[in-house]
């Protein structure tokens, strides 16, 4: 036991104070997030929306996240992520304040849209931050860390939530979420230096220089980019069931109260708390191809939903939402830092863009074709289907890896 706390703590040495204070804004950040794992409950059970007006909802996220995600990305390779991560933050603390107060179908789809726009310019500045704040050699495990704190949000949130939802006081989830945002704008304005970002962007400008003569890749004719961004559209579909039909699956089927479902969702950040970094870490130092990683993380994504399809008890449940978070752990920690890999030089924020853009497409995807299958048939049919998806998830990532592998004998042989 003492090995593995010793194990454990080493994959947190290495990183510059940029990496931590973006880690601590994440976490403050996350932790007052109780307004999303409970929305659809919110929205079906306080105002009696039906689950397709819901769906429609959710799909307003969806449309918001992918307008966001491509304004941040084109936004930070233009003006910097310093200022839009700050714009971000500071709105979206207001934003959602204001949302507690829309009361109309179609005010709340307008001001969610308008919400999730502000609130996702953040993502892709945040991990061109973070790359740009660490070294080829940690940025995976960076990367991770920030996702950690994100899950360490996920584990006190909800449990804190669900006690406030059963005393019915859904709107401090709103005040939470507002001012935790603009706690981490006061956070990040104290801590990161902007000087030293501004250095940063005249060495970035001279890089771009360089490479723009001696890159031929770009974004169209980049193959295994696009064929990645595919599937990683693919397994996010799978990815954010677990935030929108399987809680509402956990009431309606399995009968359990908020707090059950609370813990079912901390299950989720608490297993990636414990695992996530010392098995990053692990597999950074056994050079393990990331497509390889990538493939095997589709795989437990997929299988998580073939037990969704035999759950009759809440220990089912729980292996399912265990193979759903090993896949989230080695598909998403190292996906984002093969996206980032692929960039070229002063374009890193088009490139983040395109990959939360796919998250936000399946977003807006995922909860309306869930919602809409459910009501029209049942949960085992959604199940049948999101299994389904994640199969063609996994040849495409099989596909992936033969294909960059390819890529890199060429290069050999060229060199």
């Amino acid at each position: 036991m003492r090995s593995y706390f010793n194990t454990y703590f080493d994959n947190f040495k290495g990183f510059s104070k940029e990496i931590w204070v973006l880690t601590l804004i994440t976490y403050i950040n996350r932790t007052g997030a109780m307004v999303m794992p409970f929305l659809t409950k919110y929205l079906h059970e306080q105002f009696a929306f039906t689950l397709g007006e819901v769906g429609w909802m959710m799909m307003s996220i969806g449309c918001g996240a992918l307008v966001g995600s491509w304004l941040g990305g084109r936004l930070t390779d233009k003006v910097g992520y310093y200022t839009i991560m700050l714009v971000s933050l500071f709105l979206t603390g207001f934003g959602f304040i204001a949302l507690m107060f829309l009361y109309d179908f179609l005010e709340i789809c307008v001001g969610l849209f308008l919400l999730t726009v502000i609130a996702d310019m953040y993502k892709p500045a945040m991990f061109v931050a973070v790359s740009n704040f660490s070294t080829k050699k940690n940025r995976t495990r960076a990367l991770s860390l920030v996702r950690l704190a994100v899950n360490l949000g996920i584990v006190s949130g909800p449990i804190i939530a669900g006690l406030l939802i059963q005393k019915n006081n859904y709107d401090y989830l709103f005040w939470i979420d507002g001012l935790t945002c603009i706690i981490a704008v006061i956070i990040f304005m104290l801590l990161i230096d902007e000087n030293r970002i501004s250095k940063a962007k005249k060495i970035i400008k001279k890089k771009k220089k360089i490479e723009i003569v001696n890159n031929k890749r770009n974004l169209v004719n980049d193959k295994s980019f696009i064929l990645f961004l595919f599937a990683s559209f693919l397994t996010s579909m799978l990815f954010f069931q677990l935030f929108t039909t399987i809680p509402l699956y956990n009431t309606e089927k399995l009968r359990l109260n908020e707090v059950q479902i609370g813990m079912l969702l901390s299950l989720n950040g608490l297993l990636i708390f414990l695992l996530e970094m010392p098995l990053i870490g692990y597999l950074e130092r056994k050079n393990v191809d990331s497509t390889k990683v990538i493939l095997v993380g589709s795989v437990f994504m997929a299988s998580g939903f073939f037990f969704l399809l035999i759950s009759k008890s809440i220990m089912i449940l729980v292996i399912s939402i265990s193979l759903i978070t090993f896949g989230q752990i080695l598909l998403f920690s190292f996906s984002n830092s093969f996206a980032f890999s692929r960039a070229v030089t002063g374009q890193e924020g088009r490139y983040m863009a395109l990959y939360t853009m796919c998250f936000s497409a399946a977003q807006i995807l995922s909860p309306k074709i869930g919602f809409t299958i459910i009501e029209n048939y049942n949960y085992f049919s959604n199940w049948l289907l999101m299994l389904s998806i994640g199969l063609v998830g996994i040849s495409l990532y099989y596909k992936l890896d033969k294909l960059v592998k390819t890529e890199s004998i060429k290069t050999a042989a060229a060199n």
